[in-house]
């Protein structure tokens, strides 16, 4: 893969992109940008503070900003957050600009691997999993509309996934 290349890794909260992309990034020896992070460190405050403060929509406005931004980076991993391909903008940018891989994984993976996360607002509800499956049948198809490559994350080895996506981006070349 030329080294200018992109890749995008997208999917629901939990499903492995920021663990996935550090190791991804690490070894294609690619810069590594967590989208979530990004829009902490620009605008000085947390994910949770902004939708108090703006609501989704205003995060979503952020978000959009970011995603066109580091879009045009050449040789990134991104991680993206859980609903960037909720915007029509946001799917046109991954897909045209990277390799955009669509980690998916189940509800009850995204229940295991996120309970304890106080910084995922849409999950702070009496009931997470019927909003993470909401959140799916919403998602699902658009992620899918997008993603050059779908890649199961359930009981998988994070090296595991590094190695498939390597050698499906390979297949793709």
């Amino acid at each position: 893969m030329p080294s200018e290349q992109s890749i995008f890794l997208i999917g629901p909260m939990g499903a492995g992109k920021t663990t996935i992309g550090r190791l991804l990034s690490c070894e294609m020896h690619l810069e590594f940008v967590d989208s979530d992070k990004f829009i902490e460190e620009r605008c000085g405050a947390n994910i949770p503070w902004i939708f108090d403060m703006e609501g989704e929509v205003g995060f979503r406005d952020r978000e959009e900003q970011a995603i066109d931004l580091l879009t045009q980076r050449r040789g990134l991993v991104l991680a993206t957050g859980g609903g960037a391909v909720m915007r029509a903008e946001n799917r046109q940018h991954l897909g045209s600009r990277g390799i955009v891989i669509y980690l998916c994984t189940s509800v009850e993976q995204q229940i295991a691997r996120t309970s304890k996360d106080k910084n995922r607002p849409l999950l702070q509800t009496a009931n997470p999993a019927q909003v993470l499956r909401e959140l799916f049948k919403k998602r699902d198809p658009l992620y899918r509309e997008v993603a050059h490559v779908v890649l199961q994350t359930d009981q998988r080895n994070p090296r595991w996934v590094v190695n498939e996506i390597k050698k499906r981006i390979k297949a793709l070349s």
